[in-house]
């Protein structure tokens, strides 16, 4: 027996696990679009993939849905890479490794892919399935993770459907009815390097709890690349060292929980390295008590030699711009309580041989806001003689107060479950807000199962959860007939 076969909705699960071992992470979902394809032939529907990897399979009306306008619903294929330290599964050829703790579905040190994966799995068994239902357009997203590119590449003109349910929200019983748009930024600032002898040391950070950048930046969790940075900052202040290289973050969406950098100094300052270590450390444990107060900063003593250190002057450049880049909360909304209008999150950072690269995620419900914070990283750093590019551009989805779609899915939640569900805008980015630009009169609510952690290696979904979410959307189909 499959290691989920026990588990309820039979159909939904089995689908999930099959999912779950194809590697689908961010700019490598081509066998998964492929299986959704096949998929598809083999129950001979109607089928359309585009040239960016984007799958739509179309369903017909079950009996007595027949003159049911269609109804679209929509999930991506792509997952976020991230995996606990010291995990060794190699998440780009290899399935994931799946556990149940109770209620909890989880994967063995890795992310679970539960965003997104639990909607291609409800979309799959909605397909494979004899339900009650409109005529189905599902659609199956591509490169949602870094950018939303696949929405953002969709022809729509495939699409006839008025009525949207996406289903990559992460808490149940609550319906995501706008949110915040968004962009990639990438940033590059050239370095030069010299020869230099010392010992190496590597210097890692970790212990962090991570997670997303638009879900959970409002918890001021620490990010590693920032507090290396600082670390730098504070070290060239007491010592003479040589920076080596600095790497952390997967993904520009994440909030980074581990990052590593090398330097080169003389032996004879090693203990007062090490000093300086042990005292920031328990000033972030300090300062992060309440977020991350499982903090740590490893040294490790590596060989003596010579290495190329970054020249006195880039390593200036990098230290002020770790230091001084935005990050975090920027703004949060006067309108709706505890709704983060605009953020940033940087959470890529790689030194080469020749460049400083960095890459982050920008956030906000007010367009205007979200250029100005782009603006505010591009002239930082080409004011220190590096480029910038903003690309994956996407809009926000506005709150639409009279929307006869939510009115029924509100109708069948309190019918089924005896009370209110909540209503609320977010300040993660969803796809809704792609379709609904481009699609006249659309009206979207988003919803999902309950799931923690999700792009961290401690992501988990409820179970039982998943179970109450599959009801109700065969109950709204169901109701979806006019």
């Amino acid at each position: 027996m499959k290691r989920l076969d026990y588990l309820e909705p039979k159909n939904v699960f089995a689908f999930f696990e099959e999912i779950c071992s194809i590697p689908h992470g961010s700019g490598n979902t081509a066998a998964l679009g492929n299986y959704c394809v096949e998929f598809a032939k083999k129950r001979k529907l109607f089928c359309f993939q585009d040239d960016s990897g984007n799958v739509i399979i179309k369903k017909p009306a079950s009996p007595g849905y027949e003159t049911a306008s269609p109804v679209i619903l929509q999930g991506h294929l792509d997952m976020v890479l991230e995996q606990l330290p010291g995990n060794t599964l190699d998440m780009h050829h290899q399935g994931l490794v799946l556990g149940v703790d109770g209620d909890w579905l989880h994967a063995n040190g890795t992310t679970l892919g539960g965003d997104d994966g639990i909607a291609v799995a409800y979309m799959l068994a909605l397909l494979d399935g004899s339900y009650a239902h409109p005529p189905l357009e599902c659609v199956f997203t591509v490169d949602e993770e870094i950018g939303l590119l696949g929405a953002e590449a969709l022809q729509v003109s495939e699409l006839q459907g008025r009525y949207l349910i996406n289903l990559d929200s992460e808490e149940e019983g609550i319906f995501t009815v706008g949110c915040a748009g968004g962009l990639t930024g990438e940033c590059r600032l050239p370095i030069k390097r010299t020869s230099q002898k010392g010992r190496i040391f590597t210097l890692t950070l970790d212990g962090l709890k991570g997670g997303h950048s638009g879900a959970e930046i409002h918890k001021e969790r620490g990010n590693a690349l920032k507090l290396l940075g600082r670390l730098l900052a504070r070290l060239d202040q007491t010592l003479s060292f040589g920076l080596i290289s600095m790497e952390g973050g997967r993904v520009e969406n994440a909030i980074p929980s581990q990052a590593v950098i090398s330097l080169l100094l003389d032996e004879e300052d090693e203990n007062l390295l090490l000093d300086e270590v042990a005292l920031y450390q328990e000033i972030l444990r300090h300062e992060l008590k309440a977020s991350d107060g499982q903090v740590r900063l490893a040294v490790k003593k590596e060989e003596t030699g010579e290495a190329q250190v970054l020249e006195p002057g880039s390593k200036a450049l990098v230290i002020y711009l770790l230091q001084m880049l935005p990050n975090g909360v920027q703004k949060r909304s006067v309108e709706l309580q505890g709704l983060v209008q605009t953020s940033c999150n940087l959470g890529i950072a790689r030194i080469s041989k020749e460049e400083l690269t960095l890459t982050y995620s920008i956030r906000s419900s007010v367009e205007t806001e979200k250029m100005a914070c782009s603006d505010q990283v591009q002239l930082c750093v080409e004011f220190l003689g590096g480029t910038y590019e903003a690309h994956g551009i996407y809009p926000g989805w506005e709150y639409e107060k009279n929307s006869h779609l939510q009115e029924i899915m509100i109708e069948e939640y309190r019918r089924l479950y005896g009370k209110e569900p909540q209503v609320i805008a977010i300040h993660a980015g969803l796809e809704c807000g792609i379709f609904s630009s481009r699609i006249p009169g659309l009206q979207c609510v988003s919803i999902g199962p309950d799931m923690q952690d999700i792009h961290s290696g401690k992501e988990r979904l409820s179970i039982s959860s998943t179970g109450r979410v599959w009801e109700f959307l065969l109950a709204v189909l169901k109701k979806l007939k006019d």
